[in-house]
């Protein structure tokens, strides 16, 4: 879905273990990395569309996350002019998204990036919680700046869960 000012509706997810260090990704065929991240589908709500992409692209289902909170706006970042495909209709020039920061309930074994045909990563690691900020790719560090720091009070949440296990 790509709203009326060509911004395309988007979740973003930030995966969280007990330790409170986060899942960074290894996009397919590339050396960078990113959040698990995917489109909203039209009539689908956005939390639908987190579990969707959950799933698809680290194999993980509802039952395997908790989720903590998420963004109370959409947050946007436009794409470099390189990046825009003009012959698209309606043209794209960036995302809106909603963040939601979950918690893993599972064991790391449970992660599969092989649930679709076009696999997102090949690879992954558990990285400091703000590492992220300065090593996603320079148009979307804005969005994961501003994603981290309103999620960040809702770690606590972490260790919390954790200690009463």
């Amino acid at each position: 879905m790509i709203d009326r000012d060509g911004f395309r509706h988007n979740v973003g997810i930030i995966l969280c273990n007990c330790d409170g260090k986060v899942f960074w990704g290894k996009r397919i065929g590339q050396t960078s990395y990113q959040f698990p991240q995917g489109g909203v589908d039209k009539g689908e709500s956005c939390l639908d569309a987190m579990y969707r992409e959950l799933h698809e692209e680290v194999g993980l289902r509802s039952q395997h996350v908790e989720v903590l909170g998420y963004t109370k706006n959409w947050l946007r970042y436009r794409l470099p002019q390189h990046m825009v495909r003009r012959h698209a209709q309606p043209v794209c020039i960036g995302q809106k998204q909603r963040w939601y920061l979950v918690r893993m309930l599972c064991e790391e074994s449970r992660l599969d990036f092989t649930t679709t045909p076009e696999p997102e990563f090949d690879g992954w690691q558990w990285v400091n919680y703000w590492m992220p900020i300065k090593n996603v790719v320079y148009f979307k560090r804005n969005v994961y700046r501003h994603a981290l720091e309103e999620l960040s009070p809702l770690r606590r949440q972490l260790t919390k869960s954790s200690a009463k296990r």
